[in-house]
């Protein structure tokens, strides 16, 4: 069965992810799957809540670079950007965002290895929206309250 993205207001997109313990062939294939919706869909990133799946997972594509970030934590962040953003859950929806302009990010990749990135820009702010996925926080959270409510509006016509 392919793999596809998940709405809001889905509730897997709210749930707290598991922190994945086994590593093996079908871990693989499953980033393998995700990284296709993603780009299928013109995404940078994708976090596993976002096809479904409650699992600490995510892949990020920044310059022909891929990023698969499993049980992921940012253990040092500095700076500051503003930029848009956008995101697959929530298709048309854009805004103003502030994040980190630096991380750095501790991780496994889809074998178990233990990894750690630091990325500046673009790619810090790609690495800090997919993580926070896995903590349940959408994009929409960053937003004001009545824009919020517009947005939930908006994307609950479309549906209907």
């Amino acid at each position: 069965m392919r793999l596809r993205i998940v709405e809001f207001p889905d509730p897997v997109l709210r749930k707290p992810t598991q922190p994945v313990t086994v590593f093996d062939s079908s871990l693989k294939t499953f980033v393998d799957e995700m990284t296709i919706v993603m780009k299928d869909d013109d995404g940078v990133g994708i976090a596993a809540p976002q096809v479904g799946v409650s699992k600490k997972i995510a892949v990020v594509c920044v310059d022909d670079v891929r990023y698969v970030l499993v049980n992921p934590r940012i253990v040092a962040a500095e700076g500051e950007q503003g930029g848009e953003e956008g995101c697959l859950s929530f298709p048309g929806i854009f805004g103003e965002i502030k994040r980190a302009a630096h991380v750095v990010v501790e991780c496994q990749d889809e074998t178990g290895a233990p990894r750690r990135y630091e990325a500046d820009g673009f790619t810090a702010r790609a690495f800090q929206h997919e993580i926070e996925h896995l903590e349940g926080k959408l994009l929409i959270d960053h937003f004001s309250p009545i824009k919020r409510e517009m947005i939930r509006k908006k994307l609950l016509k479309n549906r209907s």
